[in-house]
């Protein structure tokens, strides 16, 4: 894959884990800025980069500190990140779907854990 081949798939998988969000935060917040939604997947794939590593515990403490994310970023506690996670992580998986069976795009959802 070439440079701008690389970067375009991380736009696009970004944009997707930024619509999951978006989509999961406007249900729960009422929240209406997609580019709060992206920031925070930006966030949230960074903070996941740097501790899911860790051998044997990391994937819990990165579980952790994306949801941390979620909570710092938007209003509620500590259930209503974890919903917003949840719900996320259903839509990022119901628009990669969407998004293959139209365009075989083959790509994820940075930002979003798992999908």
């Amino acid at each position: 894959m070439t440079l701008l081949g690389s970067v375009v798939s991380f736009v696009v998988a970004l944009l997707i884990g930024g619509l999951a969000i978006y989509v999961a935060a406007r249900l729960l917040t009422n929240e209406k800025n997609y580019l709060h939604a992206v920031v925070t997947a930006l966030i949230g794939a960074i903070v996941w980069a740097l501790t899911s590593w860790i051998p044997l515990i990391g994937l819990f403490i990165a579980l952790f500190a994306w949801i941390w994310v979620i909570k710092w970023r938007y209003p509620g506690g500590w259930g209503r990140a974890i919903a917003i996670g949840i719900i996320a992580w259903i839509s990022a998986l119901v628009i990669l779907y969407l998004l293959d069976l139209v365009f075989d795009l083959g790509v994820g959802a940075f930002g979003v854990p798992g999908a």
